[in-house]
């Protein structure tokens, strides 16, 4: 018997006859003669895809698209909150929205925020990040010490500069006393001319220490090689910074600056902690309307409808900057 019938021979006493030769499947093998596994089909890596995904979906379903449908109800009724059946009403409350003069003046009082919450610590933070560029002895202190207000509890940091405004034990009305700037002395919160700015200068110190940190990091990775190029060809310290470090940075300044101004539009807590909307609704804004009209005078429904309305407001800035920062992106990635 010769070797090619001892196979049949020997299937035929196991019972069972092996596939042809051809017909077996050998390992892959690559280029270099390694093992290589198959590679996953199109509906694996889909399956793996959805997989990975739905953790992330499964939160933005319960944190965001869930509330906000529910924010949409509310606002298309008059709930109270004691009615377990609220009527419908439409766009009612919208319409009162834009007839109401409170609105107005603390739209009025949003845009200021905006304006100079925004531009104020930019300006602030970008000058400390200059300042600190080169430094690296202690560098690690200055930025954790201009960080922490930005961690502090908002509320621990309005309860601190309202004894620093306090128009008879404060600080500052002290300190204008020693300087001899006296006259300038005031109820820094209970003036309804300086309430707001007041404010506003407790919000930029929080927020300048957030912008240091990070356009710090982003002048780290600016290219030195063309800074030093730049003082070569006689470049003055502004010119270096507005050709040459400035469109480095951009994609992260555009960054902070839409975080800074979407605090502009949704600031409540410090003025809350600090005025309550007052004196005389000098620092009202949109989301201390809302939150007064919601549980202090029981108008759930309009103030709801005030929250969605910060939202639009809100949304086309952020969409604006965020597709500005991607195309600088875009572009800083393919030079």
């Amino acid at each position: 018997m010769t070797g090619t019938q001892a196979v049949p021979a020997a299937a035929a006493v196991s019972g069972s006859v092996p596939p042809p030769v051809a017909a077996r499947r050998k390992p892959a093998r690559g280029p270099s003669g390694a093992y290589r596994p198959p590679r996953a089909t199109r509906r694996d890596q889909g399956r793996l895809g959805v997989l990975l995904v739905l953790p992330t979906m499964a939160m933005v379903g319960v944190f965001f698209l869930f509330p906000m449908v529910n924010a949409v109800y509310y606002a298309l009724v008059e709930f109270d909150g004691l009615t377990a059946v609220p009527p419908f009403v439409g766009l009612a409350n919208f319409a009162e929205i834009l007839g109401d003069a409170r609105v107005w003046d603390a739209l009025q009082n949003n845009i200021v925020w905006i304006v100079l919450g925004t531009a104020a610590p930019l300006l602030v933070g970008l000058g400390l990040a200059l300042l600190m560029w080169g430094v690296e002895k202690g560098s690690v202190f200055y930025r954790v010490a201009f960080f922490m207000p930005y961690i502090l509890p908002q509320v621990a940091v309005g309860v601190v500069w309202g004894w620093i405004y306090d128009p008879l034990r404060g600080w500052l009305n002290a300190a204008l006393e020693v300087v001899g700037l006296g006259s300038l002395q005031t109820g820094w919160l209970g003036n309804a001319d300086t309430a707001l700015y007041a404010v506003l200068g407790t919000a930029v110190w929080i927020t300048s220490g957030f912008v240091f940190v990070i356009l710090l990091s982003a002048l780290r990775n600016v290219d030195q090689e063309l800074v030093d190029a730049s003082r070569l060809d006689r470049a003055n310290r502004l010119q270096q910074l507005w050709y040459i470090v400035l469109p480095q940075i951009m994609p992260v300044f555009l960054m902070v600056t839409t975080i800074t101004l979407i605090g502009g539009f949704s600031v409540f807590d410090i003025i809350f902690v600090m005025t309550g909307g007052g004196p005389a609704g000098a620092t009202e804004v949109l989301g201390t309307y809302a939150y007064s009209s919601a549980f202090e005078l029981n108008r759930i429904s309009y103030g709801t409808a005030l929250a969605l309305v910060i939202t639009v407001l809100a949304v086309p800035f952020t969409i604006a900057l965020n597709r500005l920062q991607r195309r600088l992106s875009l572009d800083g990635a393919g030079a």
